[in-house]
């Protein structure tokens, strides 16, 4: 096939056609398939995340496609990192079987106009701060599910609200596939893997520490019986004194409805948005009563 392009030894398909035409030939032989979605710029997070997948299917399928219908104006669609080359090397290292790259246009042809909100989820939090930015991302993992049809996809619950609404949407258009949620990886020094890690300076990198220690710092708080309000307080003062310009938001929500929470009742996120710079970090930790 033409789109076919063979670095030995990943293959990689540009065309939504034959990611069909590799899947359709996997599932003849009764494969389960896994996908694991990305834009790219790879980490040991996303690694991870091909591991399980590895674990849940016969076959692993890796999209890479930088999706510029979650980003909004004036954020860093233009100097996102685009590292396709490194990227089929980790992928393939990691023994993925497929990377389906597509173009813009192939994902987006001229006269697109559909799009998909998941209302309610989607507004609050890092919705807020950036809207219209999960529609973006309710649009093209639902077109990602569509094209390659797998039994199971794979997402990192650093992006705790992405991941509530992608089972969200799966769960309303019942969508056959599972949703499943891999774990947070981080450096050795707790700060959560990113792609957008490579924008800090190494001082903004030493003081970006500061939110995963503001965050356990207000959970063991919470589970002594701090009263939610401090907790928040003390994490924002800890990220404001640590040098970061702007916080989104530190907040105690619900881990299935994001619902904001004052007091410790059930199952918990504690979330986070904040910048260091100008660069945009989010980071979450579970809470549980």
């Amino acid at each position: 096939m033409s789109d076919l392009i063979t670095p030995d030894p990943l293959p990689i398909v540009r065309s939504v056609p034959a990611l069909r035409t590799q899947i359709a030939h996997w599932r003849s032989m009764g494969a389960r398939i896994a996908l694991v979605p990305t834009m790219g710029a790879l980490h040991a997070g996303h690694l991870s995340l091909i591991a399980a997948a590895r674990g849940n299917a016969d076959r692993v399928v890796a999209s890479l496609f930088v999706n510029p219908a979650q980003f909004g104006p004036h954020e860093d669609l233009d100097r996102y990192p685009r590292t396709e080359a490194a990227d089929a090397a980790a992928l393939t290292d990691a023994e993925c079987d497929l990377l389906f790259a597509p173009a813009v246009a192939e994902m987006y042809p001229a006269g697109f106009a559909t799009s998909i909100r998941v209302g309610g989820l989607a507004d609050r939090l890092c919705g807020a701060a950036r809207p219209g930015h999960f529609d973006g991302v309710a649009t093209v993992v639902t077109k990602l599910l569509l094209q390659a049809t797998p039994d199971v996809a794979l997402f990192g619950e650093k992006d705790w609200q992405q991941l509530t609404i992608i089972r969200r949407l799966v769960r309303d258009l019942d969508l056959p596939v599972e949703i499943v949620g891999g774990a947070i990886v981080r450096d050795a020094d707790g700060l959560a893997l990113s792609s957008r890690n490579i924008y800090l300076s190494t001082d903004e990198r030493r003081r970006a520490l500061a939110l995963p220690q503001a965050l356990n710092a207000a959970r063991e708080g919470i589970l002594i019986g701090m009263p939610v309000s401090v907790a928040i307080e003390a994490a924002s003062a800890a990220l404001d004194s640590a040098g970061f310009a702007k916080i989104d938001y530190v907040e105690l929500a619900g881990a299935e409805d994001l619902a904001p929470l004052v007091t410790l009742d059930r199952p918990a996120r504690l979330l986070a948005a904040a910048w260091m710079g100008t660069t945009r970090l989010i980071d979450n930790l579970a809470v549980e009563p």
